[in-house]
């Protein structure tokens, strides 16, 4: 294995991150996800088309399989764009939304490999071999994708926003009405915006470690 003059700048960069941080502070784990709570009321605030840009640098970071990188997604901030998802929504999660500052439809495109000479350069044709593997292409897009959205929350959570992520409406009228003519498809929603933590429920149980996981 060679590395080029990229590889070991990364490498040294990687080393002296491991150096200054070692584990995340307490207080970044309660605040991504420790205590971290899904959202259904909203205060007025706005949120700004530059925490948008924000939230995107910070998870387009975020590994996916050969950095194939198929998220694709749409922020609906105006009220005539909610109108145009209201028809999707089952309806105990209309009122949440259209009141929300913003709603994202977090997509993917399930051909991500056209983009393969910019995200994976070194070996492209590692993802253009899903050109004639659709069903292949379709699975690795949603499950990269889905990565992708999980990433979404977190780098909003960092950015000191509040999430309400969802999947409850139609998958197909949302593509239809927003993704018309592409390759581009719904995975789930994510209401975005600072939450009113007056309409917050008690935490659901979580299973504990020794009920889900095995270790060989």
């Amino acid at each position: 294995m060679t590395f080029d003059e990229q590889d070991l700048a990364a490498q040294t960069s990687l080393r002296q991150l491991k150096k200054d941080i070692q584990t995340a502070e307490s207080a970044t784990l309660r605040l991504l996800l420790t205590e971290a709570r899904t959202i259904n009321t909203w205060t007025n605030q706005e949120v700004s088309v530059e925490t948008l840009k924000e939230i995107y640098e910070i998870m387009k970071m975020g590994p996916t399989s050969a950095n194939n990188c198929p998220a694709r997604l749409i922020f609906l901030k105006s009220p005539d764009a909610k109108e145009r998802l209201r028809k999707a929504l089952k309806p105990n999660n209309v009122d949440k939304t259209m009141k929300a500052p913003i709603t994202a439809i977090i997509g993917y495109d399930i051909d991500f490999w056209k983009h393969a000479e910019k995200t994976f350069p070194q070996s492209p044709a590692t993802q253009q071999a899903f050109k004639d593997n659709p069903s292949g292409s379709q699975i690795a897009a949603f499950r990269n994708g889905s990565l992708q959205g999980a990433y979404f929350i977190i780098a909003s959570r960092a950015l000191g926003l509040d999430c309400g992520p969802m999947s409850g409406f139609d998958n197909a009228l949302v593509d239809e009405e927003f993704f018309a003519g592409t390759t581009f498809r719904s995975n789930f929603l994510c209401n975005l915006g600072y939450g009113d933590v007056s309409g917050t429920f008690k935490r659901l149980p979580r299973h504990e470690f020794d009920e889900v996981c095995k270790i060989f």
